[in-house]
């Protein structure tokens, strides 16, 4: 691994795989691995949709950069961000600065299937989750495309085929 990436920071929308892609992959790097949405449960003590409800998603935003800020100050870890991390300027240069960033991407239909019956998604709690996905993913995939060091296509891979391909990236032989 090249020194100069001591953590790896995956963006990307929700249903992504960045959870349980990350997971795996800091296994394979013998790295922490983190996800910023559940570092805000434990520190808020509630669920992000109560978050949201109470604060809104601005309110969300600001707890989420302060997350961020704490999460990337360690190496050797793999971090899972939120889908609205992008969002944010200083986020990106955050996550630009501090780390690989990999954004995981993936099509209209795997995103709506992945996250379907996922209650803890508030901004798809809409009578029309399809419109407010699209609308999502062309307002955040330049700010991904961006942002990110490498981009993975998680639509035909398995979990298993995107780490091997972020950690030839990562470690060429």
């Amino acid at each position: 691994m090249a020194a100069e990436h001591t953590s790896v920071f995956l963006i990307g929308p929700m249903g992504a795989g960045k959870t349980t892609i990350g997971r795996q992959l800091a296994a394979a790097l013998g790295w922490e691995f983190e996800d910023s949405d559940h570092e805000i449960v434990r520190r808020t003590g509630v669920a992000i949709p109560v978050i949201f409800e109470i604060e809104g998603e601005e309110g969300f935003r600001r707890r989420e950069a302060r997350a961020l800020e704490d999460l990337t100050a360690s190496g050797h870890l793999v971090l899972a961000t939120g889908g609205g991390a992008v969002l944010l300027e200083e986020n990106r240069a955050l996550l630009k600065g501090r780390g690989f960033v990999v954004y995981l991407r993936a099509s209209l239909d795997q995103l709506l299937e992945r996250t379907a019956r996922d209650k803890n998604r508030p901004l798809l709690q809409t009578d029309d989750p399809r419109q407010r996905m699209r609308t999502l993913l062309e307002q955040r995939d330049p700010l991904y495309r961006d942002t990110a060091d490498l981009i993975v296509d998680t639509d035909q891979r398995t979990v298993r085929g995107a780490v091997k391909e972020i950690v030839n990236h990562l470690c060429p032989a």
